[in-house]
């Protein structure tokens, strides 16, 4: 049993927004503080003209774009991220940054910037992927319809972090059926996984919400059903995850920031109970909003 797993009866599963908020970081939550070894999620919100830097020491890192524009930069590398207008926009150009940078981040017109990190060793070279690099697929189909943007998974270079984020149209369910992998071994990876949440606004500004579940087996208990809001987070240490439920009228966004002690790859199990709804898919289109932009809302 790997470091994380023995940690995982000490983790707190659901942080709301603000709770992990520090200075200009919405989210502060390092391993240590999240209870385990490896994911690790800050979320800096930056005025115009705004700054910030941070010494990642262990941690490699990828930082992404949620809304807004920004450099990112040390004493020997500048990368410039041009960003998106929001997360349901489509996808943004994001750069990695190896362990034991200090990292200076700055914003001529502010955003909010994800720094998803993993515990590592080796330090990779800085690299900048282009929106355009980023791999996107629709999976499901019918209410199982979602978006899924791969940014830092099987074909970058990195020791441990795998990052992805999720579009979920309003009144779909994603993260279907539930699925695990906390066990090195045939079909799966050991994986710590964070969930970073946000909502779109209804058609008046009125804030959103939706719902996460997580669940565990008789040998391994664990159990979440989460009202989740714009900027909320969930920790999913070992167990069953989704569905994640985006209720009507509300499109849901979450980033997924995942690592573990072995191959750095993501391999997941079906609950068997739940695994025939794939064979649904099958008679169902995917979801058009997805594909028309009819998005944010869902208005």
């Amino acid at each position: 049993m790997h470091e994380g797993a023995r940690k995982a009866g000490a983790v707190k599963l659901h942080y709301e927004d603000g709770t992990l908020q520090e200075a200009a970081w919405r989210v502060l939550l390092s391993a240590d503080r999240a209870g385990w070894a490896f994911s690790s999620l800050r979320i800096l919100e930056l005025a115009p003209g705004g700054g910030a830097e941070i010494a990642l020491g262990d941690e490699e890192t990828a930082v992404l774009p949620l809304s807004g524009s920004c450099r990112c930069a040390d004493d020997g590398h500048t990368i410039e991220l041009s960003g998106r207008t929001d997360v349901f926009s489509g996808p943004t150009d994001w750069c990695y940054v190896p362990c034991r940078t200090r990292l200076r981040i700055s914003s001529t017109r502010g955003g909010r910037f994800a720094l998803a990190g993993a515990k590592a060793t080796a330090e990779r070279p800085w690299r900048h992927y282009g929106a355009s690099e980023v791999g996107v697929e629709l999976r499901g189909a019918g209410r199982c319809s979602r978006r899924v943007t791969n940014y830092c998974m099987g074909d970058v270079e990195a020791e441990r972090l795998l990052v992805c984020e999720v579009v979920t149209p309003a009144g779909n369910w994603s993260s279907y059926p539930p699925h695990k992998h906390d066990e090195d071994g045939t079909g799966e990876r050991a994986l710590e996984e964070i969930y970073y949440f946000e909502i779109a606004p209804g058609p008046r500004g009125e804030a959103g919400i939706a719902y996460q579940r997580l669940y565990g087996t008789p040998a391994r208990p664990i159990e979440l059903l989460a009202e989740v809001r714009h900027g909320d987070v969930v920790l999913i240490p070992h167990g069953y995850h989704g569905p994640s439920m985006a209720v009507p009228g509300y499109d849901l966004y979450y980033l997924n920031v995942m690592a573990g002690p072995g191959e750095r790859r993501w391999l997941a199990s079906d609950d068997p109970a739940h695994a025939f709804i794939r064979e649904s898919w099958t008679h169902e289109e995917i979801d058009e909003r997805l594909s028309s932009g009819v998005l944010a809302g869902g208005h």
